[in-house]
């Protein structure tokens, strides 16, 4: 469900005890995502402000977000501008999904400046723009709108802020009962959509939830909603509209009638399941879009990986191909012998210029005689010389091969064990995985300015995610192979327990404890389940074992390891039971 005027106003409401705040840091972590640390009498705070054109939004944050070495220009603009600065005031323009947040800092000269950031969160149109609040002059947007893109509204540097064009609508906080009725019932409409068209900040799903309401009361689901009485919809208007102008929210997420999960500031009487209410908006709405947000960060991120992995193993597996071509006729190695054995010994009976001379086969009593194929250009002892020659040719070849098909099949392995790694990877474990395969020199490292640090980050702790039991025990699970070569070979103790699918692709899993119970054991199997390849299958096998019988063979690929003395557990996975899991993330 789309943000509307009504999640503004509460998240605005919110945000007001953060008049006076201090903005100690700003960052960009992506194209569309501003983040201010706060300081404030209420501690340190995040606060996101977000165009990203599906999830628009707006809300406190406790999330980590990853940030580029090198800030983006507008970011060194508005750290030019506002950091170190105060809020001076938060707003929201009407009922609009448009927000204006004032900035109070010196300059280099000293003398105090006014700035003034406007968020607008327009789906694809939104934007966030720093403008000089003395002047109305626009200093730069995170999205440039050009004359080539809107003649109405230009967003660029050194031109004057336009509001976004009015849509002509009432304010539903304003309106009265006697100017809602005449309206509701002069319209044609229905009267969702009427209450859509004609008020200011009200999306569907509060519009629905008006008529919805107005049902109720009337007692009776009517087929035509235009029947729906004027007085009763008024009524349940009102009711949605008092709660909004005194700021008596109900944060919400809940699923509709049609099974999809929706939010919103207010109490919905007419959600049918998984209703979740929560303490504030912004909690309300980082649990709602920040998922989806970083999923499709992450997709964005990962795109190049896959593109990548997928053509590595397409390779290796032509690769494949090709060598077992390579085996079936390196399989004819000892007929080539034969075949220059018996031309020797019967060098008497053959002419050049000879195609072929059927010749007495001292090596298999059943057939007394064999044709031997020979070059008409060449001597007898020349042919026989020649089919030696593609004997040991092919004889060796054989012996490359078997250590081609080895690396081969490695080769594989690795790249199934990355594209199951990317497909529950965040934006840290990402940039690992990119940092491995530079580290691989399967890419190339093409930041030279960074190079340095990161060849001293090779070394740091990479990030570890961390589940507790429900027996309170901890267990820590890599999600690519940096973070399980650290947990299995670093961090574990020799009497930990350790845990990985059998013969499929998947993390590493570790009990930090040499003693636990069965619950812990099958929780530790459910993850290793759910973090690998087979994570949509049911009854996965999951070998267990101690770090003592773990070991990584020298020269093998990051995250390989072979093991011994292990049982097999069959878990299903339950994606469920897993987020019950308490868990947390040590950088």
């Amino acid at each position: 469900m789309a943000l509307d005027g009504i999640v503004t106003r509460a998240i605005v409401q919110e945000l007001q005890v953060y008049k006076g705040a201090r903005i100690s840091k700003i960052y960009q972590p992506n194209n569309h995502d501003i983040l201010f640390n706060l300081r404030s009498r209420e501690g340190n705070s995040k606060l996101l402000l977000s165009v990203n054109p599906t999830y628009p939004r707006v809300h406190l944050t406790d999330k980590s977000f990853l940030n580029p070495q090198e800030a983006p220009m507008f970011c060194m603009l508005m750290r030019k501008h506002c950091e170190s600065g105060t809020i001076e005031d938060i707003q929201q323009v009407g009922m609009e999904r448009i927000i204006h947040i004032s900035i109070r800092q010196r300059d280099e000269l000293g003398d105090v400046s006014l700035k003034k950031i406007i968020i607008e969160l327009m789906g694809r149109h939104s934007n966030i723009i720093l403008m000089d609040a003395s002047s109305g002059i626009i200093l730069d947007g995170i999205h440039h709108v050009t004359p080539a893109i809107s003649s109405f509204r230009i967003v660029m540097p050194g031109v004057a802020y336009t509001e976004p064009p009015e849509q002509h609508k009432l304010n539903p906080l304003e309106v009265d009962q006697d100017s809602f009725i005449k309206a509701y019932t002069e319209t044609e409409q229905e009267p969702i959509s009427w209450i859509v068209d004609s008020f200011s900040g009200l999306s569907p799903l509060i519009a629905q939830e008006v008529v919805y309401r107005a049902n109720q009361e009337q007692d009776s689901v009517l087929s035509d909603e235009n029947r729906i009485s004027a007085t009763l919809l008024w009524r349940a208007f009102s009711q949605v509209m008092v709660a909004v102008s005194k700021h008596d929210y109900q944060p919400t997420i809940g699923a509709n009638v049609k099974g999809k999960m929706v939010f919103s500031a207010i109490s919905l009487s007419m959600l049918h399941s998984d209703v979740t209410t929560y303490n504030s908006i912004s909690e309300c709405l980082e649990e709602y879009y920040g998922d989806k947000a970083e999923r499709d960060t992450v997709k964005q991120k990962v795109s190049d990986l896959l593109r990548f992995l997928h053509n590595e193993r397409a390779k290796n597996l032509k690769k494949l191909d090709h060598l077992q071509e390579d085996i079936l006729e390196a399989g004819d190695a000892d007929q080539y012998r034969i075949w220059g054995e018996l031309i020797f010994a019967s060098l008497h009976m053959i002419n050049k210029g000879d195609k072929s001379v059927e010749l007495t086969n001292f090596y298999d009593d059943e057939q007394a005689t064999m044709t031997v194929p020979l070059d008409p250009l060449l001597s007898p002892t020349e042919n026989a010389k020649r089919y030696f020659k593609k004997y040991n040719k092919y004889k060796n070849s054989l012996v490359v091969i078997d250590q081609q098909l080895i690396k081969t099949h490695e080769e594989i392995r690795y790249m199934d064990d990355l594209l199951q790694q990317l497909s529950h990877a965040s934006m840290n474990d990402i940039e690992e995985i990119r940092e491995e395969l530079i580290q691989q020199q399967y890419l190339r490292d093409r930041s030279k300015k960074t190079r340095k640090k990161k060849v001293k980050k090779k070394n740091d702790r990479p990030t570890l995610h961390v589940f507790t039991s429900s027996e309170g025990i901890e267990i820590y699970v890599g999600k690519n192979n940096l973070q399980n070569e650290y947990v299995t070979n670093r961090l574990a103790s020799p009497n930990d327990t350790w845990l990985h699918t059998k013969d499929i692709p998947g993390s590493h899993v570790v009990i930090r404890s040499d003693s636990f119970g069965e619950a812990t054991l099958e929780e530790a199997a459910q993850l290793a389940a759910y973090f690998s390849q087979a994570k949509e299958s049911s009854s996965v096998p999951v070998d267990s074992t101690l770090i003592r019988h773990v070991r990584k063979p020298s020269g093998s690929k990051p995250g390989f390891v072979i093991y011994d003395h292990q049982k097999t557990l069959f878990v299903t996975p339950d994606e469920r039971r897993i987020k019950e899991l308490p868990s947390t993330i040590k950088n």
